[in-house]
């Protein structure tokens, strides 16, 4: 089972487990079953509300499931990933470290979330 440790300067750090290949598990609902405060709104990757910063903990490169086009198009909109950024996660499945928690679903790695 893969941890996610969730940091926030006003908040104490919490580590939670993740169930592994769901494919349905969002950053946001683990976040919210945890009563972990990351702020939301539309919870559809509309609003980039719920932005957060992910690293991983195994040193490894994935971090989460690749950004659909919609979570792309936003974070580039936010001004945290460009059209260069965009062209190297589609060939290499290498997600940015800023992601959307309502989007981002969670694989077999441990993470470190701030938001």
């Amino acid at each position: 089972m893969p941890t996610i440790t969730f940091s926030n300067s006003e908040h104490k750090d919490k580590t939670v487990y993740a169930v592994a290949g769901s494919h349905t598990e969002t950053l946001l609902k683990l976040a919210k079953a945890n009563k972990i405060p990351i702020p939301f709104d539309c919870q559809d990757g509309e609003c980039g509300t719920c932005l957060v910063k992910v690293a991983s903990l195994d040193n490894k490169t994935r971090m989460g499931g690749p950004p659909t086009e919609k979570e792309r198009n936003l974070l580039k909109q936010l001004g945290k990933i460009t059209d260069d950024d965009i062209k190297q996660i589609l060939v290499d499945d290498f997600p940015p470290p800023w992601r959307l928690a309502c989007q981002m679903i969670v694989r077999d790695e441990n993470i470190l979330v701030e938001y």
